[in-house]
Formats: structure tokens, C-alpha cells, sequence
């Protein structure tokens, strides 16, 4: 299974989303913010966001910083307090 990452880009018109179809596969497009979510490899992030930031109606390209975010928490120990709490509503 290939690594894949997210590309959030900023476009001016959103009849231009589905042009980017072809650059990854789109898995949101915002009407109110205009934006897409884009996945694609993530050895190819770097060329594509370049390819990207070159067309005419997009405004911004952003990498989607969740692969790299660490998701195992250690230590996670529950607060007092809050124990408490949920067992006073019993």
C-alpha cells in the first residue's frame, strides 16, 4: 500500500475543480471556502503542488500535515476530577 497524502488547493472559480481530477484523486471540494482536497503520493507532493501553484485559477497550494502528526498518545492518564464526575451521574 503506497503512502498517500493530502493537497488542500485554493481555486477562484469552482468550475475549475474538476479539472483536478486528473491529478489526484479529489476527496472534498468546499463551495463556501473554495477549496479542494486532493490525495495523492507522497513522492510526488512536491511536483505536484508545483505543477499545481502554476495554473491559472488556483490560488494556493497547502500540504495536508496529517501523516506526519504522531497519533499514539502515551501517558494518557484520565483526570481525577473528571472520574468523578462521571461516576456521580450514575
Amino acid at each position: 500500500m503506497r503512502e498517500r497524502q493530502g493537497l488542500i488547493v485554493y481555486v477562484h472559480h469552482l468550475k475549475q475543480a474538476k479539472s483536478l481530477r486528473r491529478y489526484g484523486h479529489v476527496n472534498y471540494i468546499s463551495r463556501r471556502a473554495k477549496y479542494v482536497v486532493l490525495y495523492c503520493d507522497m513522492d510526488d507532493v512536491e511536483e505536484l503542488s508545483n505543477k499545481l501553484s502554476r495554473l491559472p485559477f488556483v490560488k494556493n497550494v497547502l500540504p495536508s500535515y496529517r501523516p506526519f502528526v504522531k497519533t499514539e498518545y502515551e501517558n494518557a492518564k484520565p483526570d481525577k476530577a473528571k472520574e468523578y464526575d462521571y461516576k456521580a451521574g450514575l
